[in-house]
């Protein structure tokens, strides 16, 4: 939930500072300033998103490995472990 939060954050205070605050900013322009902070608070909930749906989609696991034998018999089916 942290790395959400972080990019609803850089999106709202993005936003304030681009929209909302009518105060100038020397040296610094305060649209680029929210304008980035959007694009990065997107980004960060794109990858919060990249990461998090494979967990809530059956998660990921791990195959029993067992050493691999030709010798003509038909194989067993492997078992799997979730993590």
């Amino acid at each position: 939930m942290g790395k959400l939060g972080a990019g609803i954050t850089l999106l709202v205070v993005g936003a304030v500072l681009t929209f909302a605050l009518t105060i100038d900013i020397p040296g610094i322009g305060k649209d680029t300033l929210g304008i980035i902070l959007m694009a990065a608070g997107v980004l960060a909930i794109g990858f919060w998103l990249m990461t998090e749906n494979g967990y809530r989609r059956g998660g990921s696991y791990v195959e029993d490995s067992a050493p691999v034998v030709d010798d003509g018999v038909a194989p067993v089916r492997r078992r799997r472990r979730f993590l």
